[in-house]
């Protein structure tokens, strides 16, 4: 059970700016030519390296083009190759495909003009010459920002994990909730390493009618093979990063997914990129919005604009008991709580650990390590209510949870090893959130939220 991938590290953005002049083919006139690119590039960049990425962004001459959605690609090989290589895909104006090829040819006794000088030559579809040009990147006035622009990104935190270790589970799952009807969705996609055999991908998906019991259907297993241009695809289910689609039993789903705002950290950033918990969890996406259709039976769930989180999991199996929150306060905020209890000896008899997230106004509580600010809460985990309570910094927060036993779905769960265990999850669930602050010998509330049924909550329990 083996797969060829390394463990990713860190990219490299930047954007350039070139203008210049393009002869078309068959006008005396010169036009105005302008590229307004974004390059990415898989590793950091490094002048003696040799890295090709994706480059896109707009190609604009008067009158001819103006395409804001070019694609192509772009090598940097400074030294390695004394070449820098642009290609774009981009429209014209009347329709026609064209292609942009230039390179830049790195000089030692040269470095400023040959780095920012490109010639280049525009063909169409069938490979003729549409046109020439040549460009300039302009140093005085944008070398500054030019510097500025550059950043690292680390990995997508979307992206498979797995590297062909045995005894490995990965998680991704998505919920969300109708604003129109109150109806909650989840979807759960699962690639399970076992001790012994074969990785193989399944999942489910259930729907959450108010007052009724849920719809549940699964989907799998199928075989694993790392993919290309997905976070996960498996049969008839995929998770890129604009949606999901896919089809379980009588439920079928196609959404489009926008917005997120920046991943949250339930657990520390370290046990993230580190692995050196039994599990950790990530919410890449905790406050996206939702567009498309969900059919379960012979009814249709029309979302627009449904607010909601697509989170991820990566570890050695689930816990021995846990209790999950995400909660939608509106306006970007999120309360996103893990309180779970590990398989591991020793660490099985301790009480669940609460990992807390408040994400309010932009800022997120508690500051610092969440692994240090769990000391100071305490779990209560149970059915068909749990708590969380304890102080986050300088405030008191008590959490209450509900999952409704009619509107609450029993799911089989199994880990790598075969062991089982049992997740009661509902997308109904009842949430309070008290954020207090001390007022002389006392607390007094600051904040307070309540979630009628639009709470996304579970309890695992062995």
């Amino acid at each position: 059970m083996t797969e060829s991938v390394t463990k990713a590290g860190r990219s490299t953005v930047f954007r350039e700016v070139m203008e210049g002049i393009l002869r078309v083919a068959g006008e005396d006139a010169e036009r105005p030519m302008r590229l307004e690119l974004v390059a990415t590039l898989p590793e950091v960049l490094r002048p003696w390296g040799d890295v090709e990425g994706e480059l896109t962004g707009r190609v604009h001459v008067p009158g001819w083009a103006d395409d804001r959605a070019a694609v192509g690609t772009l090598r940097v090989a400074p030294i390695a190759a004394r070449r820098i290589r642009y290609t774009l895909e981009f429209t014209a104006d009347d329709g026609r495909r064209m292609r942009l090829d230039g390179w830049k040819t790195v000089s030692a006794r040269r470095p400023v003009r040959s780095m920012t000088v490109l010639p280049l030559t525009v063909t169409g579809a069938d490979g003729t010459v549409a046109g020439e040009a040549r460009l300039r990147f302009d140093v005085r006035r944008d070398l500054v920002r030019f510097l500025r622009g550059f950043r690292f990104p680390g990995p997508d935190p979307m992206r498979s994990r797995w590297r062909g270790q045995a005894g490995r589970l990965e998680v991704w799952y998505t919920t969300l909730t109708d604003p129109a009807t109150g109806t909650g969705f989840w979807i759960h996609h699962e690639l399970v390493a076992p001790d012994e055999g074969e990785a193989r991908a399944h999942g489910w998906a259930a729907v959450f009618p108010p007052g009724e019991q849920p719809v549940l259907a699964r989907f799998g297993p199928h075989g694993w093979s790392r993919p290309a241009d997905a976070a996960f695809a498996a049969g008839p289910v995929a998770q890129t990063g604009g949606g999901l689609t896919g089809s379980a039993g009588a439920i079928t789903w196609d959404l489009r997914e926008s917005g997120g705002g920046r991943p949250l950290f339930t657990f520390p950033r370290w046990a993230w990129a580190s692995e050196l918990l039994p599990a950790a969890q990530i919410v890449p996406k905790p406050a996206a919005a939702y567009d498309g259709e969900v059919r379960f039976g012979d009814r249709v769930l029309a979302l627009d604009g449904a607010p909601g989180a697509s989170a991820r999991i990566y570890g050695h199996g689930n816990a021995r008991r846990w209790a999950w929150l995400h909660a939608d306060l509106g306006g970007g905020d999120v309360c996103e709580i893990v309180a779970a209890v590990s398989t591991r000896p020793g660490m099985n008899r301790l009480p669940p650990l609460p990992f807390v997230r408040l994400r309010v106004d932009g800022a997120d509580l508690p500051s610092g390590d969440p692994l240090l600010a769990a000391l100071r809460l305490r779990a209560d985990v149970r059915l068909p209510t749990w708590t969380v309570r304890g102080r986050i910094g300088d405030r008191g927060l008590h959490v209450t949870v509900t999952l409704p036993p009619e509107e609450t779905v029993p799911v089989d769960y199994a880990d790598p090893d075969g062991a089982p265990a049992v997740c009661h999850n509902s997308e109904r669930a009842h949430v309070r959130i008290v954020l207090a602050r001390r007022s002389g010998d006392g607390w007094e509330t600051e904040r307070e939220w309540r979630l009628d049924g639009t709470g996304h909550a579970e309890v695992g329990l062995r």
